[in-house]
């Protein structure tokens, strides 16, 4: 009889730690982030502030919290994975990384273009890549397409980083679901011809290029101007005065557009609290600090700009939905390897 009184007694402890545990675990959450804006931590901070629930974060370059995931399994700690790229949360689905999120409010307020046709991912910024121009060199009417960007007339005129960034290749896979491989490669052909120096450094070190007289165009992502914009080094924000802004394929497809995402990790065991901090970043409070905090578009609708965001004028966006970056990634790849686009 006391073996057994001990028992249950013991069972019952056991039970009451497990449910003190589970508890613990509804009030916060772990997100795995390739993000690095402080900023976020000042939402994240607002998130836990409203609900109570505790925000952890893991940083690290998107592959490798995507490797992470893969070896952690169902053991991850991880509830949310952030990515700077849709074709990163893509690749997360495709490897079985995700699960998708019951949620009337992210279905409605996220654009079907900027979010997994699963419910998988959504994303919650956006940017364009554009072309930043020398305005002393080159006048908005000699811009057009990217496309245009493969012209003779453009030859040593280009900067552009690698074909190893991620961004880069979202680009070339937009192209190649738009134009077809052939000719997405014959374009990757032509702007390596065209290019001022081989590719190197960030989209911001493309645009100081620019203004340093070794190239005339950059294909850089809209945030890299507002970084320059409002950085703390003067000859920086030199620089984003001296160039401008052009948004291409105006009168056809629209601009090229990716966002930052994020996605509920299959292995999570906060799938409550995970949901809403989803929907918090889709908020009317979370969407209008981005284009202040991180110079990114709002991906709701009707969320005003910021004076920055204002002053580049509206755009037209390429409607493709932006799974295809994900799913032409590989090709995009193969693509600029055949170019011999470094």
């Amino acid at each position: 009889m006391k073996f057994k009184r001990l028992l249950s007694t013991t069972s019952l402890c056991l039970s009451f730690g497990f449910a003190l545990s589970a508890f613990a675990a509804d009030d916060e959450i772990t997100l795995y982030s390739h993000r690095h804006y402080p900023t976020d931590v000042e939402l994240f901070a607002k998130f836990t502030e409203q609900t109570g629930i505790k925000v952890n974060v893991v940083k690290a370059k998107a592959d490798e919290l995507i490797e992470r995931l893969k070896a952690e399994g169902d053991n991850t700690k991880a509830d949310i994975l952030i990515a700077a790229d849709a074709g990163r949360l893509v690749r997360a689905k495709s490897e079985g990384l995700l699960k998708a999120v019951d949620s009337a409010s992210l279905a409605e307020r996220i654009p079907a273009a900027y979010r997994d046709p699963d419910g998988q991912w959504f994303g919650f910024t956006m940017r364009s890549r554009i072309l930043a121009y020398a305005k002393d060199r080159v006048k908005p009417e000699e811009l057009s397409t990217y496309e245009a960007m493969a012209d003779k007339q453009w030859r040593a005129r280009v900067l552009v980083r690698s074909s190893s960034n991620i961004y880069n290749q979202s680009l070339m896979a937009s192209l190649i679901e738009n134009l077809g491989r052939d000719q997405a490669l014959a374009w990757a052909q032509s702007v390596r011809g065209n290019m001022a120096r081989p590719p190197q450094g960030s989209d911001r070190d493309q645009m100081r290029a620019v203004v340093a007289g070794l190239g005339d165009v950059a294909i850089v992502n809209t945030y890299y101007v507002g970084l320059l914009a409002n950085s703390t080094e003067e000859k920086d924000r030199k620089v984003a005065d001296s160039i401008g802004i052009y948004f291409p394929n105006q009168d056809g497809r629209g601009a090229h557009v990716n966002v930052s995402g994020a996605g509920l990790v299959k292995g999570s065991k906060n799938v409550a609290a995970a949901t809403k901090f989803l929907e918090f970043l889709a908020s009317d409070e979370a969407q209008s600090s981005f284009p202040h905090a991180t110079y990114e578009y709002p991906v709701v609708e009707g969320i005003e700009w910021s004076p920055l965001l204002k002053s580049w004028g509206t755009f037209k966006a390429d409607a493709l939905n932006l799974s295809k970056l994900g799913e032409l990634n590989e090709t995009a790849v193969e693509v600029f390897n055949e170019a011999g686009w470094e």
